[in-house]
């Protein structure tokens, strides 16, 4: 059992919106370690119903009587001050906590916090430093952004030593936690309606370095630029990969793909040849990740056998370039790519895996994002043979931009590429249907709902 001496003045937690990812994996480790956990959503998933499975009351709506019962109301950074919820937690005088202080609290339970960070690959690296954990009986509890097949979900919920845990910067979530070892995977402009520009993004990743003690570790990667200066202020131990041996404790060479596109490769320490990974997943950006994980694993003294082990039996995350079916000879992937780095690194898994031509129908995410990387996203788009736009999935914001999926599409055809816009899934459905044709491959895009298309098509 961790050393909870910190949380355990709250003997009955409130959790408003409890479905999400990190919440539904805050509220089963807690019941796991004997708290009372209630919670509320706006609506049913597969989270909530698997929190009721486990004995957790989850409302759907409100119930402000569980707010009277409780000790502490924990709220994701998405509920507003003015929710019926919270103003009855601050009539009655009870502390609210937003959702990463919380899992902050938390990662002071363990011995050893690992927190993954980067503007992409998380939630793969997460998972892959879990599966080498577990590989080696390591019994890490584990909190990842997606969900884990061999945890059965996203939540695994171990011993007292190790905390794995993916680390997001989106409202400086991560600089809540308390790690003994951070991985920097990229550093790269996302989340600019937060953010002010590049330089505030990289100021965030320094001070989530500094939050490490002295006798702790950073693992970084040498691809980003002028990644001294995210360690230059501290004392702890610094660990580097990348795809440069010369300035990379941890890199790869002879890169091989087999025929579904998995790696195999060489891996170099110090520029050395120590052992030959062959990786479960595909994509020449995992194996990037995977160096992240191979020097996690081998900082925590875990030996070659079972780190090789459990790179192998990672076979992936939901929604991260998973395998969905096929329909009329037409494989379809899903995959969660909503930056343009994200879609480049998917295309080029894709250019490795079977295929006539490939086939993305992309969901944009967020005005802000579109607007803001909208040459970039048109690149990037460009490399696949044939696409499909949806409407901009606007999750926390409302169109005052200017900016549309249409947009877009005229920019895509102006690099010479085929592209059309359907503003609605049924008739993007119809189209593929009509065009897709055996052998092709077909790549549901983006961070919001555009996988129904690709699972209404296998219906």
């Amino acid at each position: 059992m961790p050393n909870i001496e910190n949380i355990k003045k709250y003997k009955n937690i409130h959790m408003i919106g409890i479905g999400g990812v990190s919440m539904s994996g805050i509220a089963a480790i807690l019941s796991n370690w004997g708290f009372t956990v209630t919670g509320s959503d706006r609506s049913s998933s597969v989270n909530t119903d698997k929190l009721i499975s486990m004995g957790i009351k989850v409302v759907i709506g409100h119930d402000l009587a569980d707010i009277a019962s409780s000790d502490v109301v924990i709220y994701t950074a998405a509920i507003k001050q003015d929710d019926p919820e919270i103003l009855e937690a601050k009539r009655l005088n009870i502390p609210t906590i937003e959702r990463a202080d919380f899992l902050g609290e938390l990662t002071r339970c363990f011995k050893d916090t690992i927190c993954i960070s980067g503007t992409h690959g998380k939630t793969t690296t997460t998972s892959m430093v879990s599966e080498i954990l577990l590989a080696a009986n390591m019994d890490p509890t584990i909190s990842v952004g997606g969900i884990l097949n061999s945890i059965g979900g996203n939540t695994r919920v171990g011993g007292n030593k190790y905390f794995v845990a993916e680390a997001c910067e989106y409202t400086n979530s991560f600089l809540s936690f308390n790690p003994t070892m951070n991985i920097i995977l990229n550093v790269k402009e996302d989340h600019l309606d937060f953010f002010k520009d590049i330089d505030d993004i990289r100021h965030s990743f320094k001070l989530f370095t500094e939050k490490l003690p002295s006798d702790g570790t950073l693992i970084i990667n040498t691809d980003i630029d002028n990644y001294e200066y995210f360690y230059q202020d501290t004392d702890c131990e610094v660990i580097t990969f990348g795809s440069d041996p010369a300035k990379s404790m941890y890199s790869a060479s002879d890169i091989t793909y087999d025929e579904l596109g998995r790696c195999t490769y060489s891996l170099l320490i110090n520029g050395e040849k120590a052992d030959t990974i062959t990786l479960g997943v595909p994509g020449l950006h995992n194996v990037y990740n995977s160096l992240a994980a191979v020097a996690a694993a081998r900082k925590l003294s875990v030996d070659m056998e079972h780190i090789k082990a459990g790179l192998s039996n990672f076979k992936g995350t939901n929604r991260r370039f998973e395998k969905k079916g096929t329909f009329n000879g037409v494989t379809v992937i899903d995959d969660y790519a909503h930056h343009p780095d994200e879609i480049r690194a998917t295309l080029s898994s894709a250019a490795h895996y079977p295929h006539n031509r490939v086939w993305v129908v992309f969901q944009p995410h967020t005005y802000s994002r579109t607007k803001l990387l909208f040459n970039e996203f048109a690149d990037a788009l460009s490399h696949a043979d044939k696409v499909v736009l949806a409407k901009i999935y606007a999750a926390r914001e409302t169109d005052t931009l200017g900016i549309s999926s249409a947009d877009l599409c005229e920019k895509i055809k102006s690099l010479g590429k085929e592209c059309v816009y359907i503003d609605n899934f049924e008739d993007i459905e119809k189209y593929l249907l009509k065009n897709c044709i055996n052998g092709d491959l077909l790549i549901t895009m983006g961070a919001g709902d555009v996988y129904q298309i690709g699972e209404d098509l296998l219906k």
